[in-house]
């Protein structure tokens, strides 16, 4: 019975790795469009902050689409938008006046297929028959890195094939894969929610507190996360003065290789860790991380801080997301969804504000103000740990 539903749970493997796709091919291109484009910092992070602003926007909506499509069309829906998003990236800087503006249009398309694919396929996966769902949670999203990963490596290859002054060919190239992982949604077998389940509002999600403490990580996760993953392989060049491709391998790829290998690990062994253990040590990591990129001289450490800072940011999302599972057993997709919301919301803000500080500051400063993130990450754990054993004395 649980063998018939693999084929689904390879689709949505395959659908985080569209959603790497999707959320790092651009950054790998960054120095190739400021060269071509002349854009300064801020407006390239502006294109990360697009991208993750509508995703924000297409979080909350997700449920309301899902429920009148279904989880089938709605997963057809999210990886033919992804698809489509990344043909106009291909095409419309050919043939638009504002290449600035052709480039944002497309990512738009592109980010609501990320939306809905960010909030539908973490629960079409709790909801099939498993006997770990926290481990396999984990093991999901550890497919976004082996999909970051990918991307970095086949994107990096492909500029040097085709040459920085024709990456208009990159997203076409990888506009393929979704395309024909939307139709395998259309074959395989999908469990759909009971609509008799009595599911929590968004109103009384939002009324208890320890929900909001859930929302409140979700935003340091997002922000701890991409800030790093984003920005790593324009630091690697400009920075550090590196070659493109030992920037791209050494930042994030590296990055993305230790992110993945802390989610299976974490996957693997989910019923023998405690969750908040788990958060205080990695948080603690993570800002030793940020803080090690932006004060050390040494070319060689900045590249490890950046790879290691992939391992300590691992399990906040899928760890909340199981964890929030537990805890909000009536949350369902409002739940995911609102926690998506607040994961993009740090996505968008994370880059920005370091671009806006590498600006003003310098990169290197802009790694250490951005170390607000893990830091609050690690703080908003603290306070959990407190309010149980406050609670444990009642």
């Amino acid at each position: 019975m649980k063998n018939k539903y693999t084929v689904t749970r390879i689709a949505c493997f395959v659908g985080f790795v569209v959603q790497a796709i999707i959320n790092n091919f651009l950054p790998i291109l960054f120095v190739s469009i400021q060269d071509n484009y002349s854009l300064d910092y801020e407006r390239l992070a502006r294109l990360i902050v697009i991208n993750f602003g509508v995703q924000m926007i297409i979080d909350p909506l997700t449920p309301k689409i899902t429920k009148l499509l279904g989880y089938r069309a709605t997963a057809f829906l999210s990886q033919f938008s992804a698809s489509l998003g990344l043909v106009l990236m291909g095409i419309l800087p050919n043939v638009m006046t504002d290449k600035y503006l052709a480039i944002c249009v497309s990512a738009v398309v592109y980010a609501c297929g990320s939306g809905l694919m960010e909030v539908i396929l973490s629960p079409m996966v709790e909801i099939l028959p498993t006997e770990n769902q926290g481990g396999s949670m984990c093991i999901l999203h550890s497919f976004y890195c082996w999909g970051q990963a990918f991307t970095v490596i086949v994107t990096t290859v492909l500029i040097g094939t085709f040459g920085r002054e024709n990456w208009n060919f990159i997203p076409l190239i990888w506009a393929v894969i979704p395309f024909v992982n939307a139709f395998s949604f259309l074959k395989v077998p999908i469990i759909e929610p009971s609509p008799d389940q009595r599911l929590a509002s968004l109103g009384e999600l939002l009324k208890r507190p320890k929900f909001l403490g859930f929302m409140l990580m979700m935003f340091c996760a997002g922000a701890s996360e991409i800030t790093m993953a984003q920005w790593a392989s324009l630091f690697a060049q400009r920075g550090l003065g590196v070659s493109k491709t030992i920037g791209d391998l050494a930042g994030p790829c590296a990055f993305a290789l230790f992110m993945a290998a802390g989610r299976v690990y974490y996957g693997v062994n989910a019923k023998k860790l405690d969750f908040k253990k788990s958060m205080l040590i990695l948080s603690t990591l993570a800002t030793a991380c940020y803080l090690g990129v932006a004060v050390t001289k040494s070319a060689v450490l900045s590249l490890v801080f950046c790879a290691v800072c992939g391992l300590a940011v691992s399990i906040f999302w899928p760890a909340i997301y199981s964890q929030g599972a537990v805890d909000f057993r009536d949350g369902g997709m409002v739940m995911y969804s609102v926690f998506a919301m607040c994961g993009d919301i740090g996505c968008a803000t994370g880059p920005w504000v370091l671009g806006i500080a590498a600006d003003n500051l310098g990169l290197k400063t802009g790694f250490g103000v951005t170390a607000i993130f893990p830091v609050a990450m690690l703080i908003c754990t603290l306070l959990a740990v407190k309010l149980k054993k406050t609670l444990q004395k009642v």
